[in-house]
């Protein structure tokens, strides 16, 4: 049986989103370049790998044992290239992350700054909700997580203590125009009367929401449910209801005042961003050097592109 490491890496992609077009643009190739490569792969072991039923793909017996076997390779050629990088004392290699999708409102901006300072760091990045992202962390898909509320059933024989490297205040926001904008000390008990935008069951920040209610012996009462924190500012803009988001996403929002952030009692809710890992996990030199950027540069490189935004947000006025 004879098979290429490009060959295993084209398969495993493809095992893990079921998909050779998604597979093809996360590798940047087309989908008849991955689908010949497969045929080959299946030719050299001598069975068929995927099956398809309907419009969709699933891995074979022998799919799925190649994907397992494939794991442990690809993990094996990462632990010698770890090892080989930190007897070189040299900083490259690949960082694999996972950040819960309202992360991606500033971790570009700490990707920035820590690749002008190690340009051969190649990072991968997933970005998914909380619980995707928690599920990833259990079958040690990633070398660090980024998430916010970290759920109490993860103890430190899980994980390792989880780091706060960045405030994450969680503010009521209403479009300009809401009778409730300027108001001061708004209550609870008038805002369970208004209509929230949520995001998906098992997000964080909208189980932060249901908390901050159900302590008070109110019920949120819920509107639209969306897929994403943009979809979510986009109604509030459109006069569908209020949110409660991060500040750290409304940085643009709140410079342009189409939204505007609700004096109310108990709020801002104080929450910390934090960086996760496996307990027992041996972090590459990569990935220790990212960790460390997070715990002592964040609030500095974060700080400087809120100032290049509002800068240029004013420039352009």
């Amino acid at each position: 049986m004879y098979m290429t490491l490009r060959q295993l890496t084209l398969f495993r992609a493809v095992a893990e989103h079921l998909s050779f077009t998604r597979a093809a643009a996360e590798l940047c190739l087309t989908q008849p370049a991955v689908s010949i490569q497969i045929k080959q792969l299946e030719g050299h072991i001598g069975t068929a790998l995927f099956e398809q039923i309907g419009k969709r793909i699933y891995l074979t017996d022998a799919g799925r044992e190649l994907y397992a076997a494939s794991k442990d390779i690809f993990a094996r050629i990462d632990a010698l290239e770890m090892s080989l990088n930190e007897l070189q004392g040299s900083i490259k290699g690949q960082l694999k992350l996972s950040v819960v999708t309202t992360a991606t409102y500033f971790i570009p901006h700490l990707f920035s700054a820590f690749l002008k300072k190690h340009p051969e760091v190649n990072i991968r990045l997933n970005v998914t909700n909380r619980h995707s992202t928690l599920a990833r962390l259990a079958n040690n898909e990633d070398d660090l997580v980024v998430m916010g509320q970290v759920p109490d059933d993860l103890t430190v024989q899980t994980l390792g203590q989880p780091l706060p490297f960045l405030e994450n205040s969680l503010v009521v926001v209403a479009p300009p125009d809401h009778p409730l904008v300027g108001q001061a000390n708004i209550s609870l008990k008038r805002l369970a009367k208004e209509t929230f935008l949520v995001r998906e069951l098992g997000s964080g920040t909208r189980s932060a929401m249901e908390t901050a209610f159900t302590e008070h012996g109110l019920v949120l009462k819920t509107g639209f449910e969306f897929g994403s924190t943009e979809a979510i500012k986009q109604g509030v803009c459109a006069g569908l209801g209020l949110s409660v988001l991060s500040r750290n996403t409304l940085i643009l929002e709140l410079a342009a005042g189409t939204l505007c952030i609700l004096d109310v009692q108990g709020f801002p809710l104080q929450r910390s961003w934090n960086v996760v890992y496996l307990n027992e996990k041996k972090l590459s030199l990569v990935a220790r050097t990212f960790l460390d950027f997070l715990l002592t540069q964040t609030e500095q490189v974060l700080r400087e592109a809120n100032e290049r935004i509002t800068y240029f947000r004013n420039q352009a006025k």
